[in-house]
C-alpha cells in the first residue's frame, strides 16, 4: 500500500465509504476504526466480524474491538470509539492523520480534545483513480449487468402495443415504475444491486437526474439509465441508452444523431495526458455545428447542460471528471462518456458508455447496441 503522512484513519461502514471498501476489501456494515500504522493496514473489529477479517479481509492485522474498549475503560469507565482511537495511536506512535472530508465531525472534535492532530484531504487515496486490470474487469462485469437491466427495458418496450398514444402492456398501462422494477430485477439476477434506475420519457427525461414516474407514451424519447453496484466486488457498472417505442420524427432523430456524434467526438479525444475540459468541448462543438443550443431558461436549462463524464469505480461518481474543468486525464483511468441533450416539447436523450483511457485509443468497458427505435 503506497503510504502517506500522516497516516490515514476512517471510522465508516463499507455500504457508504468506497474508500474503506478499498482500504480493506472487506465488507462491513456497521461503522469501524481502520487505520495505517508502519506501512500496515489495521482494523479494530469486534467478536461479530473478527474471524471473518482475519480469514478474508485485506487488513495486515485485524484488532478485538473488545480488548481495546477495555483498556480504555479501565481509565475511563466511558470510554468510546475516540478514547480507543486515542490509545491506538499512542500506542502505535500516531501523533497525526489524514482524513477524509467526510470524517464524522463529532468524532473528529473529541479526537482532537485527546490531543490527536487531524488532517482533512479532498482524497484519501488519490491511487483510487486509476483502475487495475482486476479492477477494469470489475468495472466491465458492473456494465454487464448495466447491460442486462437496458436489455430487460427494451424487451418490455418491444412487447407493449400503442393504445390512444400510451403503452400497453398485457392490458396495463406499461410505466416507469414497471420498466424500473424489470431493470432492477434483472440486475440482481445478474448480481448487482441497482438502486436510483432511471426510466424517464418525455420531458421528464430532460431533467437528467429524473427517475421516472406514470405512464409512458408513445412516440416520446425514453431515457434509460442504469448504474448498479457489483454484489461480489462493490464496483460499480453505469450506463445509459435512448428508447422511442413508435415512430420517431425528424426533429427526434436529428437530436438522437447528434448525442451519438458528440459521443464519438469525445471518445475520439480520450487519450491520457488529455485535459478533460478539451473533450468536452468536442461534445460542445458538434452540438454547436448540428445547431442544439444550450440556455438557461425561467424553468432550467435546456441543450447540453452538464458534464461528459466522470470517473467510476467503487462510487458511481468520482474522480476524474470530463467537464468545463481543467483536468488532464490519467493512464488507467476509468470514465464515462454521456453526452445528452433535453428540449422540452421534443425530448431528452443520452448516450452513455464507460472507458479506460490509455496512451491511445481508449478502452471500451460497456457493450450494448445503439438501436433506439422501436416500432
Amino acid at each position: 500500500m503506497p503510504r502517506t503522512t500522516p497516516s490515514p484513519l476512517l471510522y465508516a461502514d463499507t455500504s457508504r465509504s468506497a474508500d474503506m471498501l478499498y482500504f480493506g476489501r472487506f465488507s462491513v456494515p456497521d461503522p469501524f476504526i481502520a487505520f495505517a500504522a508502519r506501512g500496515k493496514k489495521i482494523a479494530v473489529l469486534n467478536a461479530l466480524e473478527f474471524g471473518r477479517a482475519q480469514k478474508s479481509s485485506g487488513f495486515d492485522t485485524v484488532l478485538p474491538l473488545e480488548t481495546w474498549i477495555e483498556k480504555a475503560r479501565s481509565r475511563d469507565s466511558k470510554a468510546g470509539v475516540a478514547e480507543v482511537i486515542a490509545l491506538l495511536a499512542k500506542h502505535y506512535k500516531i501523533p497525526a492523520f489524514n482524513v477524509a472530508a467526510d470524517f464524522p465531525v463529532a468524532l473528529a472534535d473529541k479526537l482532537r480534545t485527546e490531543g490527536l492532530t487531524l488532517a482533512p484531504v479532498p482524497s484519501l487515496f488519490p491511487e483510487r483513480e486509476l483502475k487495475s486490470p482486476a479492477e477494469a474487469a470489475a468495472i466491465r462485469e458492473g456494465n454487464r449487468c448495466s447491460a442486462t437491466g437496458i436489455a430487460a427495458a427494451e424487451t418490455l418496450l418491444r412487447r407493449s402495443k400503442i393504445k390512444a398514444g400510451k403503452l400497453v402492456l398485457d392490458g396495463k398501462p406499461l410505466t416507469s415504475e414497471r420498466l424500473k422494477t424489470a431493470i432492477e430485477i434483472a440486475c440482481l439476477e445478474a448480481g448487482a444491486l441497482s438502486i436510483d434506475t432511471i426510466a424517464a420519457g418525455g420531458d421528464q427525461a430532460c431533467d437528467p437526474h429524473e427517475r421516472g414516474h406514470g405512464p409512458l407514451r408513445a412516440h416520446q424519447l425514453i431515457v434509460v439509465d442504469v448504474f448498479p453496484r457489483v454484489a461480489a466486488t462493490g464496483y460499480h457498472g453505469d450506463m445509459t441508452r435512448t428508447f422511442l417505442k413508435g415512430r420517431a420524427n425528424d426533429q427526434q432523430r436529428a437530436l438522437v444523431a447528434a448525442v451519438r456524434a458528440a459521443q464519438l467526438a469525445a471518445l475520439g479525444a480520450i487519450r491520457a495526458g488529455v485535459n478533460g475540459r478539451h473533450v468536452h468541448q468536442q461534445c460542445l462543438d458538434v452540438f454547436a455545428r448540428e445547431g442544439f443550443e444550450t440556455k438557461r431558461t425561467a424553468k432550467g436549462s435546456v441543450g447540453f447542460f452538464h458534464g461528459t463524464g466522470h470517473g467510476l469505480g467503487l462510487d458511481v461518481h468520482e474522480a476524474p471528471r470530463v467537464s468545463t474543468t481543467d483536468y488532464i486525464l490519467k493512464k488507467d483511468s476509468v470514465v464515462t462518456v454521456e453526452p445528452g441533450l433535453y428540449y422540452p416539447g421534443l425530448g431528452g436523450c443520452r448516450i452513455e458508455d464507460v472507458v479506460q483511457v490509455t496512451d491511445k485509443k481508449p478502452r471500451l468497458l460497456s457493450s450494448f447496441h445503439y438501436d433506439w427505435e422501436i416500432r
